[in-house]
């Protein structure tokens, strides 16, 4: 009687066992292949984060994710790894050069004062990042978008109005001014992600946005997150304002809101 009881438990061992490794296996995090890659413009080194899921098999659409004005950090590191969790070739781009990160508002202010004053210098290196990425045998060149967060999202917007070769962009509480629509240079769909409480961005820029693209009859949504403001999507963001005074805090529900709008919008611009 003994021997039986152990041999019934040792088999229910066994076979719980199995049933655990079958149920887990399917469980399993996708393996995110990540590397930092070096490339050149006009003299300049530039250093992109790629990221992708290693055990998915043949090409996919690429996003190029651009930061907030504070450089390529962290933060912007982790969306791109959500995307390759998603599935997509991802490529946090270097807009700067040499991987430079500013360490408060006054450096990033001198920083980016030279993508406001020419949008084109920021589509001039979105579209090298772009040419980058193409060299990596998971891209599927036909479908690249690109997706920014703050001076990220304005570089973004800007780029597409001027023609960047891109299927879509996104914008996450991104500026809005900056380049006139033209039809015969924006080809990319738009999606504006914006904060209700966002006190950077002016009603009249918002005005000017939305106007520009319906005179030209351009493929754009404009959403907007209730009690949300600039910087809306970043952990950080809340602490950084307090730090710094700026009116800038996180919205975890804006925030889940707007990326789950943004998986929607890919899903659909990739489909077309």
């Amino acid at each position: 009687m003994k021997t039986r009881i152990i041999t019934t438990i040792l088999l229910i061992a066994i076979l719980t066992t199995a049933m655990y490794s079958f149920t887990t296996s399917k469980n399993i995090p996708s393996k995110l292949k990540e590397s930092v890659i070096t490339y050149t413009l006009d003299g300049v080194s530039y250093k992109g984060y790629i990221v992708y899921d290693q055990n998915k098999k043949g090409k996919r659409p690429a996003i190029l994710v651009v930061h907030e004005w504070w450089g390529l950090n962290d933060y912007v590191k982790m969306r791109a790894k959500q995307l390759a969790s998603l599935g997509y070739i991802a490529m946090a781009v270097d807009m700067y050069g040499n991987g430079k990160v500013a360490a408060n508002p006054s450096e990033a202010k001198e920083m980016t004062a030279p993508f406001y004053k020419d949008p084109q210098l920021g589509k001039t290196r979105l579209d090298a990042a772009i040419q980058k990425i193409k060299e990596f045998e998971q891209c599927d060149s036909t479908k690249i978008a690109a997706i920014g967060y703050c001076f990220g999202g304005s570089v973004v917007l800007n780029s597409a109005k001027l023609g960047a070769r891109l299927k879509g962009v996104v914008s996450f509480h991104g500026g809005l001014a900056g380049v006139t629509a033209n039809k015969d240079l924006l080809k990319a769909s738009i999606l504006v992600c914006h904060g209700g409480s966002d006190k950077f961005i002016p009603q009249t820029d918002i005005d000017n946005f939305k106007q520009q693209l319906d005179a030209i009859g351009a493929d754009y949504t404009f959403k907007i997150y209730p009690n949300s403001t600039h910087a809306f999507t970043n952990p950080e963001s809340t602490k950084v304002g307090k730090e710094f005074n700026m009116p800038i805090e996180y919205n975890a529900e804006a925030d889940k809101n707007s990326w789950n709008d943004m998986k929607v919008f890919l899903n659909t611009l990739f489909k077309k």
